[in-house]
C-alpha cells in the first residue's frame, strides 16, 4: 500500500471516530463494533455538485488525487462508465470517487446539504449514485428528528424510541440494496435522513442515551416499521402491505386512553376526503388500470363504492367499486394509491367510512372520512409523543407498540 493509500485509510477512520457518539458499556449482548452505514442519498443524478466546508480530499482508486480548499465546489457528471469531475485541480475522469472533510466539525455539502462521514461517487445506469457513508449512530442523529420533527422537553421518550427503531431497521437491513452500491436510501421509503442539517441537540441526546439499543424478538433484531398516526389502533402486516409477513410482535395495539387516544394530539387523527362524481370516474379510470391491471374501459359507470370487509384493527382490507358490468375488488394494500385524493395524493389511511351519493343510479358525491395517517403498522409516531407526555419512558413505548419483543443493547 502507498504512502497516500495508508493516509487516506487513517483520514478515514478518523472520520468516523470523529463522528461517533459515545458508547456506554453494553448492557445485555454485545457485539464487535457499531457498524457503519452506506445511505443512498441519489440514485440516476445527472449532475452533482459538492464542496466543503473546509479543506477536503478527493480519493480515487485508494489515492488522494487532490486536496480542494473551503468552498471550492466540484461539478460532477457521467459520462459512460467514468465520473467527469469538473473543478480546480480536480478536472478529469475518474472510475469512483470518494470526497471527505479534513477538518473537526466541517463536512461535505451535497446539492447544498451538509453531511458526516464519506461521500462515494460512482456511476450507475442512469446517471451517478451518491452514497454518504458513516457510523450508524451519526446517520441516526440525522434520522430523528427528520422523522418526529422537533419535539419539546416533556416529548423526549419519543425522541429516544423513534432511535431505537430506526437502529433496529437499519440493523435489519443492512446490504438491502447491496447490488446498487448501499444499504438505505434517504427517503421515507426506508427512513427520512437529513444528515447535519435535521440534526437537533434533543435529537442527539436520545440517540446517545439509547446507543446501541435495538428491539429484538428470539434473540434476533425485529423488523420495525413506523408511520405518523394509528387513528385508535395499529394495523397488521396484511392489513397495509402485499410482501411482509405475519410476525407475533405485529399486531394490533390499541392507543386508547382514559377519555381519548395517545395519538389525537396529532393534526391527522381524523380527516376526510370529497370527490364529485366526474372527478372521481377520471381518477378511477387512471388508478384502477395502473395499480390493478384492469382496462380502463371497465370503469365505465362508477355506481357505488362499499366497504366489503375489514381487519382486525377495523381498517377496510377490501373495498367493491360497482361499475355498470359488475364490481371490481379493490384490497386493502391497493386502496391508498387507487382512492388518490382529488389534489393527486394517496388516500391518508385506510381506516375509513365511506358515504356515497348518486343521482340516476350513478355516483355524484364520494365522501370518505378517515382515521390516522400513513400504513398503520408498527410504531405511531403521534402515539409515542402523547405516550411520552402522559410519562412513558421509550422502553414502555417501543415494547408497547412491539408487543413481545426485548430491548437489548446490541454493541
Amino acid at each position: 500500500m502507498s504512502i497516500r493509500a495508508l493516509r487516506v485509510t487513517s483520514v478515514l477512520a478518523g472520520v468516523f471516530a470523529l463522528s461517533a457518539c459515545p458508547r456506554p458499556e453494553p448492557t445485555t449482548r454485545p457485539t464487535a463494533r457499531q457498524p457503519d452505514v452506506r445511505v443512498g442519498l441519489e440514485v440516476g443524478a445527472e449532475r452533482i455538485r459538492i464542496e466543503s466546508q473546509g479543506p477536503a480530499a478527493v480519493v480515487a482508486g485508494g489515492e488522494v488525487v487532490a486536496r480542494v480548499a473551503a468552498g471550492v465546489a466540484l461539478t460532477l457528471t457521467r459520462d459512460g462508465p467514468d465520473v467527469v469531475v469538473a473543478g480546480d485541480r480536480v478536472a478529469g475522469r475518474y472510475g469512483r470517487l470518494s470526497i471527505l472533510s479534513l477538518a473537526d466539525a466541517r463536512f461535505v455539502l451535497v446539492s447544498g446539504k451538509p453531511f458526516r462521514g464519506v461521500i462515494d461517487v460512482y456511476p450507475d445506469d442512469r446517471g451517478l449514485t451518491v452514497v454518504n457513508q458513516l457510523p450508524l449512530e451519526s446517520y441516526l442523529a440525522g434520522v430523528v428528528n427528520a422523522e418526529m420533527g422537533r419535539r419539546g422537553a416533556d416529548e423526549q421518550a419519543a425522541l429516544e424510541a423513534q432511535a431505537i427503531v430506526a437502529r433496529t431497521y437499519a440493523i435489519k437491513n443492512l446490504g438491502k440494496f447491496g447490488a446498487q452500491g448501499f444499504d438505505l436510501r434517504a427517503t421515507v421509503a426506508d427512513q427520512a435522513y437529513g444528515g447535519v442539517a435535521a440534526e437537533s441537540d434533543a435529537g442527539q441526546v436520545a440517540v446517545r442515551e439509547t446507543a446501541g439499543m435495538v428491539l429484538t424478538h428470539r434473540g434476533e433484531p425485529i423488523a420495525t416499521f413506523f408511520h405518523s398516526t394509528c387513528g385508535g389502533s395499529t394495523a397488521t402486516p396484511d392489513e397495509a402491505f402485499r410482501t411482509v409477513r405475519a410476525m407475533p410482535y405485529l399486531r394490533p395495539v390499541s392507543d386508547r386512553r382514559r377519555g381519548g387516544y395517545y395519538c389525537e394530539i396529532s393534526p391527522r387523527f381524523r380527516w376526510s376526503v370529497e370527490w364529485d362524481g366526474a372527478t372521481l370516474a377520471r381518477i378511477l379510470r387512471r388508478t384502477v388500470p395502473s395499480v390493478l391491471g384492469i382496462d380502463a374501459s371497465t370503469v365505465d359507470e362508477v355506481r357505488g363504492i362499499r366497504i366489503h370487509r375489514t381487519g382486525r384493527s377495523g381498517r377496510a382490507t377490501e373495498v367493491r367499486l360497482t361499475v355498470r358490468d359488475g364490481e371490481i375488488p379493490i384490497i386493502g394494500p391497493d386502496l391508498r394509491a387507487v382512492l388518490e385524493t382529488p389534489e393527486g395524493r394517496i388516500l391518508g389511511s385506510t381506516s375509513i367510512v365511506a358515504e356515497v351519493e348518486r343521482e340516476a343510479g350513478i355516483v355524484s358525491r364520494l365522501t370518505v372520512r378517515g382515521g390516522g395517517w400513513g400504513h398503520g403498522v408498527g410504531m405511531c409516531q403521534w402515539g409515542a409523543v402523547g405516550r411520552a407526555r402522559a410519562g412513558q419512558d421509550s422502553e414502555t413505548i417501543v415494547t408497547t407498540y412491539f408487543p413481545g419483543t426485548r430491548l437489548e443493547r446490541w454493541y
